[in-house]
């Protein structure tokens, strides 16, 4: 059954992810807006809107991954482009927000480009932020405008508990994932652990504790992205040298980088799970790999601004 929108409600999509937003609007029951993306020989984006949208109000899907630069300029030139078309409002849905891993100054003189890349989208016209699972929940604070932060764990923890795995542990590869690790095992009522890795003196080797039973369990690793899938490979072959029965690994995000996939099909993990946040392309969809769609989490979202409902439920 079809949501109810009305009639200025458009909802365009942008080359990052074409397959998602397509999902997204068949849930919805509406037609994508048309719009064409072309390029100057030099490499210039040049965006052309060919329908009306005065009055509109505009959802526009777009992850900024990689090329994220690529994806960052058509977002920001399609936002230019609808602005001064006079759509009423620009709602940016952006399942995966590049550059948010470089939320901070970690050392000095480096830039804080999560910070950058919301004041380029505040600056281009958008009115609003849909996305999921930005790499720190503070992100949302760089923005001076409404920010909706969906959870890719729900959609995990569901299929999680579709497969029934007995003798589960969820356990963080680092200290810092323990709040995600904790919600999944909370979701999946299941017991946590995480793997604590230190060097006691310069020059040492690194020494691997692993807090938690995981003796003859089915381990569930828990990250929001998997990049070059070096830290989930290390720990999948590190929890089964140390006697799990198998290892189990899952993000939001599959960015899959560099030799990612080589590493995970020498890894000793079993299953990575992924969301379509990111568009992974045919050659990367090894049997490992399950990939799970957040277009019906999207599509209520996008209904719920919409028809001025609360979002609060779906965080939930």
């Amino acid at each position: 059954m079809p949501y109810q929108l009305r009639k200025n409600f458009k909802l365009f999509s942008l080359n990052s992810n074409p397959e998602l937003t397509k999902e997204i609007a068949e849930l919805l029951g509406c037609e994508l807006g048309k719009s064409s993306i072309t390029r100057f020989s030099d490499g210039e984006v040049q965006i052309n809107l060919e329908e009306s949208v005065r009055g509109a109000e505009v959802f526009l899907v777009q992850s900024t991954s990689q090329p994220g630069n690529e994806h960052v300029m058509e977002l920001l030139i399609m936002i230019d482009a609808l602005k001064r078309a006079s759509a009423e409002t620009i709602n940016v849905v952006i399942p995966y927000y590049g550059y948010a891993r470089q939320d901070r100054k970690a050392s000095s003189r480096e830039p804080i480009t999560a910070k950058l890349v919301a004041n380029m989208l505040e600056t281009a016209g958008a009115t609003r932020i849909i996305t999921m699972d930005l790499h720190a929940p503070q992100i949302q604070g760089f923005f001076d405008m409404p920010v909706d932060q969906l959870l890719g764990e729900t959609v995990i923890a569901a299929h999680f508990l579709e497969k029934g795995l007995e003798d589960a542990i969820v356990v963080a590869p680092d200290n810092g994932g323990l709040g995600r690790a904790r919600k999944l095992a909370s979701d999946l009522d299941v017991p946590i652990g995480f793997i604590d890795k230190r060097r006691m003196n310069p020059g040492e080797p690194e020494t691997v504790n692993i807090v938690g039973d995981i003796q003859g369990k089915n381990v569930i690793i828990i990250v929001d992205i998997i990049d070059t899938a070096t830290t989930i490979s290390l720990a999948a072959n590190v929890l089964v040298e140390r006697g799990a029965k198998a290892v189990y690994a899952c993000c939001t995000h599959g960015v899959l980088s560099g030799g990612a996939i080589q590493r995970i099909q020498e890894s000793a993990v079993t299953e990575v799970v992924v969301t379509n946040t990111v568009r992974i392309a045919p050659e990367k969809r090894i049997p490992k790999l399950t990939i799970l769609s957040v277009a019906p989490l999207l599509a209520e979202a996008i209904e719920h601004v919409h028809n001025e409902k609360p979002v609060t439920p779906l965080f939930e």
